[in-house]
């Protein structure tokens, strides 16, 4: 391949990466997403201290580190502005990751109350 070919195959790559053009979020965006993350984790701490059903707190607990996973992910790995097909990979991952979680849970006797 020629130089002058090869300058052109980059040239027309660099074009093709420079096209894609998405709004990221504001500095203010991501104190506000940060503050959220850190009302969630401080709910999360507060909900392991209270004295509601074992189970119950399981599920909530599950919950919110979805939605904190889920946070994370779209805004601070740019899922939510990137192709679709990306996001598939990452939900269908979080989807598996959970069900793996639970039947470790379920191997060790985790359900059966402490």
């Amino acid at each position: 391949m020629s130089t002058e070919a090869h300058t052109e195959v980059v040239t027309r790559g660099e074009d093709l990466a420079h096209d894609v053009h998405h709004e990221h979020p504001s500095d203010l965006q991501y104190i506000y997403i940060g503050l959220f993350l850190a009302v969630v984790t401080a709910a999360e701490v507060g909900l392991y201290y209270t004295e509601i059903d074992f189970l119950l707190n399981t599920i909530i607990l599950c919950a919110m580190m979805v939605v904190k996973f889920a946070t994370v992910g779209m805004f601070f790995m740019h899922l939510r502005f990137d192709n679709r097909v990306f996001r598939w990979f990452f939900v269908t991952g979080l989807v598996l990751a959970i069900f793996v979680y639970l039947i470790v849970l379920t191997t060790f006797h985790f359900w059966s109350g402490h």
